[in-house]
Formats: structure tokens, C-alpha cells, sequence
């Protein structure tokens, strides 16, 4: 497998990585790096996972282990990922070492060291809320990055969410895949000629595209200046412009009257605070007899409630703002604030473990397209531990996704805001 190679010294943080501080050091880090590389050798020798610090092959290769250890003492697994970011260890096979990990993510830290989170755990602050400036921000943040980027490493269909194919494993082409996902989707809220369709998260237009095609008339809103773009572009060149229309709109200034409403991998940068918006904003634009999708990543109930005001390396690097809600949190939002009920859910976790091994795969092919944009190496170490971390993560079962349907009860239920959330 390919991989992209590790600097020889740490890489220079400087003005174009502010977030990636300077490795800790002194007499009470390096007290509490020793603490930490006693828990890390004890739990990787648990796990079968081999650890090098002298440069032979291992599953673990630590480059510079001091690094490692100061950054793993001082911020847990936000330093753990960024001292991959800095090259100061590698993987071999970093999806496969990284999903063993996940496997066992909440049992890797001894009573003991459980206890002491707190000390370098971070908690989520104003700027994490997405409040109609903070989203535009936070969706910029990633969606905005480049559009060239994106292609690199995407099949044509410029499906940025999970594929779901006709059986795994698969060597199946992996735009039929992202097509299929995108059928279900709308068979499911029963698009078809005339439908007048409400997309939340335009992505790069390829839902609208194909919505389009089935006769729908798709009204279709995101905050990402540069989806928008190439989506209008998209949409344009297949001669479909006056059956779509992209807005650059937040979800929350969404009106009219829709047949069906669907939104894919939206919810996740909501944030639970506007949850409760966010569904009753569906609720409140679906016409009787309409039905809504939301295809969402998703995590157990007991994992959100224990980590949703704790920052996290994927929230300080990728998305800011973001938080995987549990299926019992949609489900409870939306029985809380909407007439809205869940009548159908497919869970596909392994496919979308599938899916981010082939952008992997096609990211470290391109990596030097990748460089010739203007991307740096430590960019490019962020974004292969990214998406391998995130393949973990479902491979290992730890996370899931889900195309969730809701119909409309008839008789309007009432509920307060977080009611159903386990709060």
C-alpha cells in the first residue's frame, strides 16, 4: 500500500498550521509522557499491535517517540493524531492498525487513567455552536477547500457520502455505488415526475441531478460557495438548470412547500443545539402526505452523550462544529418537536468503511496532484489520517450510517426543546 513519508524532523507548524502547536516539553511533560508511554505499550501489547521505536518494521512505527509521548500526555487522541500529522510516527497499514484500536477505543485507558481525562481533554466552546454566521464558517472550513482537491479523489459523480453497494466485499465501480445510494434515497421519499423536492446539502449536485432526471422539480440549499459553483455547473451542462435550483442558503431561512425533503450527511454539522430547528424545520415544510430522508452517520447513544461537549481531533481539524448524533437522538428530536415519525432505516456501516478505503486509496495515488495545488505534506498526512481514521470507525462497528425515512403523523404531537435526547 502506498504511503506518504515521514519528515525526517517535525514538520514546521508556522503561520499555515496555528491549531498544531509546538510538541510540550519540560520536568512535568516529561513526567507525564512516561506516564502515557506506560498505558500506550501496555494497550498496544494487549492488542496484538507491535510498537517500534528504532526504526525495525512494526505495526507502529514511532519516528521520533519523545514527540509522541509529550503530544499523547498533553491532549490524548487529538495528540495522538497530530503527531501523526507532524510525521512523528507511521502505519504500514494504518486503516487496519487503526481499526484494531477502535475496536476496543473505549476500554484502551486503565481505571486510573480514565479518571484524569479531564486534565487534557477539551471542551467545546461558543465558537463550536453553529449559529447561521459560525455554519457558513464551519461548512467553508471543509466544503470550500477546492474543488480540484475534491475531484481528485472522488469517482466522477462527486458523491461525498457513503456508497452502498450490491454486496461486500466489492469490486464493483464506485459510482454505481454512490447511484444506488442516491436511488433508494429517493424512491424511498417517493420522487418521481412533478415531485416537488427540498434537498438540505447540496453537495456537488448529484442527488438534484438525478431527481432531476426523474421529472422532480428540486429546490436544493448549502452554505459552500464552491459546491454551489460546480453543482450550477453541473447541473447546467446536462440541460436540467430549469428543473434545479441551488441556493446558498442555510437550512433555517429554507421556505415554501415541498412533496419531499431529503438531506444527506447534513445533520452531522448541525449540531445538537439546532437539532430541534433543524427537523422541525423539515417538519414545517413538508406537504401532507410527504415523507423526508436523512441519510446520517451515526453513533450509540451512551458514545454521544459521553463525548458531545468534548472536542475531538476531527472536530479541530475537519469539521468544526460537527457532532454525530445516536439514531435515539434524531428519533427523539423529532418525536419531541415534529409530527414526523420514523417508518423505515437502513444501517450500512461496512459499505461506507468501503468507500473511504477507495478515496484513500485514490488520495495517496494523486498525492503529488495533491502537492501541486498547493497542499502541503502535513495536509496531506491529515487527510490520509482522516479518512483512515473514519474507515476505522466503521469497519470496527464504532460508528454507523443510516438512511432514516419519516412520514407525518396527523395529529400534531408537543414536547420541548431536548426533550427524547436522554438529557
Amino acid at each position: 500500500m502506498k504511503t506518504i513519508e515521514a519528515p525526517t524532523a517535525q514538520t514546521s507548524v508556522g503561520e499555515r498550521w496555528p491549531m498544531l502547536e509546538e510538541a510540550p516539553s519540560g520536568l512535568v511533560t516529561r513526567g507525564t509522557a512516561a506516564a502515557a508511554a506506560t498505558v500506550f505499550r501496555a494497550a498496544t501489547k494487549r492488542l496484538g499491535i507491535s510498537v517500534s521505536e528504532d526504526g525495525r518494521p512494526a505495526d507502529i512505527v514511532l519516528h521520533r517517540p519523545e514527540e509522541f509521548y509529550a503530544r499523547l500526555s498533553r491532549h490524548g487522541l487529538i495528540g495522538f493524531g497530530e503527531a501523526y500529522m507532524t510525521g512523528a510516527w507511521d502505519a504500514p497499514e494504518l486503516g487496519e492498525t487503526l481499526t484494531v484500536l477502535c475496536r476496543d477505543l473505549d476500554g484502551l485507558l486503565p481505571g486510573w487513567a480514565q479518571r484524569m481525562r479531564g486534565i487534557y481533554e477539551r471542551r467545546r466552546g461558543a465558537k463550536d455552536l453553529n449559529t447561521p454566521e459560525n455554519a457558513r464558517e464551519h461548512i467553508g472550513h471543509h466544503y470550500d477547500l477546492s474543488n480540484e482537491f475534491f475531484a481528485l479523489f472522488l469517482d466522477p459523480t462527486m458523491s461525498y457520502s457513503a456508497g452502498l453497494f450490491s454486496t461486500l466485499p466489492s469490486t464493483e465501480d464506485l459510482a454505481l455505488a454512490q447511484h444506488r445510494k442516491i436511488d433508494r434515497i429517493l424512491d424511498e421519499a417517493r420522487v418521481g415526475p412533478g415531485t416537488r423536492l427540498l434537498e438540505i446539502g447540496t453537495g456537488w449536485g448529484e442527488l438534484a441531478l438525478r431527481a432531476a432526471a426523474r421529472g422532480a422539480q428540486v429546490t436544493s440549499v448549502t452554505l459552500s460557495v464552491e459546491q454551489a459553483a460546480l453543482a450550477r455547473r453541473r447541473i447546467g451542462a446536462a440541460g436540467l438548470d430549469h428543473r434545479v435550483d441551488v441556493k446558498l442558503r442555510d437550512y433555517r431561512a429554507v421556505d415554501g412547500t415541498y412533496d419531499a425533503v431529503v438531506s444527506v450527511e447534513m445533520i452531522e454539522a448541525v449540531g445538537e443545539r439546532f437539532w430541534p430547528a433543524y427537523v422541525a424545520k423539515i417538519d414545517e415544510v413538508l406537504a401532507p402526505g410527504g415523507a423526508a430522508v436523512i441519510q446520517a452517520i451515526t453513533m450509540p447513544h451512551d458514545r454521544m452523550l459521553a463525548t458531545r461537549k468534548t472536542e475531538t481531533w476531527i472536530t479541530k481539524y475537519i469539521f468544526p462544529g460537527g457532532l454525530l448524533p445516536s439514531t435515539e437522538a434524531i428519533t427523539g428530536v423529532t418525536e419531541a418537536q415534529t409530527r414526523l415519525r420514523l417508518r423505515s432505516r437502513l444501517s450500512f456501516g461496512a459499505h461506507y468503511a468501503e468507500t473511504l478505503r477507495r478515496w484513500d486509496l485514490a488520495l495517496l495515488d494523486r498525492a503529488e496532484e495533491v502537492r501541486a495545488l498547493g497542499f502541503d505534506e502535513t495536509f496531506l498526512r491529515m487527510w490520509h489520517f482522516y479518512l483512515e481514521y473514519s474507515r476505522a470507525g466503521f469497519a470496527a462497528d464504532y460508528i454507523d450510517v443510516q438512511q432514516l425515512t419519516f412520514t407525518r403523523d396527523e395529529a400534531p404531537t408537543g414536547g420541548g426543546a431536548g426533550q427524547g435526547l436522554g438529557l
